[in-house]
């Protein structure tokens, strides 16, 4: 029987491109037991079906996933039309087949412009939402009647790569909490025969805009050639998730003010989040300022008082 693995703190974002035929939880885990990171998560859900980027936070990466999850998103997807499924992709059950009718650029392009846009969209029944206190999903499985509902989100663009027949490749950019299942669904009933998601793949997380990813094959085998501070090495610090804050820096006596949680005042006025650094250029949380200039820690890392902060663990 092989060795449990002995779990250690650890810092840092990884970013993951996601094999299909893992939920976003599988592929965490399988990810957190090669770094043996004691804390991780994930910063949004991609369908088992996907692929892709998926940032990964491990320790205290994990106090800014969710400024990660609402965050804006690019996908390259495959629609395919004619074909409706309870899922609205390839691997759910097929629900209904029509004929996909003869479709000219003018009359695809016509279809998507209600899709672009702050729009209100339906949530597919197999999806992570809650509703009283469960996820779609588990409420689908069961065969119970559900009311998906209703949310605004913004599609920033979609573009369409290439049309063939009954296959559309679209280019999406979209904000927090859009379905790009529910885009291709409902583009499908515009057109009058349906459609579902065969392929979907996640490009870029805003400030992730350039990602250079790992799979899980290319980590393993990392880990066994080369060993785990080659591993590390794959793992971007916690401020290249802040790059979208300003940056407030602070002398040493401000920064111990700051990490007892103490509010300070001084500060340009209505600044509105920031990312706080001490004198050595750490990053050591988020902090707000008010319409008065006063700063107030809102989310801060262990670091930030080191006298609270726990030492580290030599690595074995």
């Amino acid at each position: 029987m092989a060795a449990r693995p002995r779990f250690r703190r650890l810092d840092g974002i990884l970013l993951l491109d996601k094999p299909a035929g893992l939920s976003s939880n599988q592929a965490l885990q399988r990810a957190r037991h090669l770094f043996r990171a004691e804390k991780g998560g994930h910063t949004g859900s991609l369908d088992p079906l996907a692929t892709g980027l998926l940032p990964l936070c491990f320790g205290e990466a994990t106090k800014i996933a969710g400024l990660l999850l609402g965050s804006r998103k690019a996908y390259d997807t495959t629609a395919v039309l004619g074909i409706t499924t309870d899922t609205d992709d390839a691997d759910g059950a097929v629900l209904r087949q029509r004929p996909a009718p003869p479709i000219d650029a003018d009359h695809l392009q016509a279809a998507l412009a209600p899709l672009r846009g702050v729009i209100r969209q339906r949530a597919p029944i197999y999806s992570a939402l809650k509703q009283g206190g469960e996820p779609l999903y588990a409420k689908a499985r069961r065969g119970e009647t559900i009311e998906a509902p209703e949310r605004e989100v913004e599609v920033h663009d979609i573009q369409v790569l290439e049309h063939a027949s009954d296959r559309v490749k679209l280019r999406v950019k979209c904000g927090s909490g859009t379905y790009v299942r529910s885009l291709v669904r409902d583009l499908g009933e515009t057109l009058g025969c349906g459609a579902h998601v065969a392929e979907l793949r996640r490009l870029w997380v805003d400030p992730f805009m350039q990602p250079r990813m790992f799979t899980l094959e290319a980590l393993q085998a990392l880990a066994e050639q080369e060993g785990e501070a080659a591993l590390e090495a794959c793992l971007l610090p916690i401020e290249a998730g802040l790059t979208g804050f300003p940056r407030l820096e602070l002398d040493a006596e401000s920064a111990q003010r700051l990490g007892k949680g103490q509010r300070l005042r001084g500060y340009e006025a209505s600044a509105g989040t920031v990312a706080v650094y001490g004198p050595e250029g750490r990053v050591l949380g988020l902090a707000t300022v008010d319409a008065e200039g006063l700063l107030s820690p809102q989310r801060l890392f262990t670091w930030a008082c080191p006298e609270t902060a726990p030492k580290p663990v030599p690595l074995q």
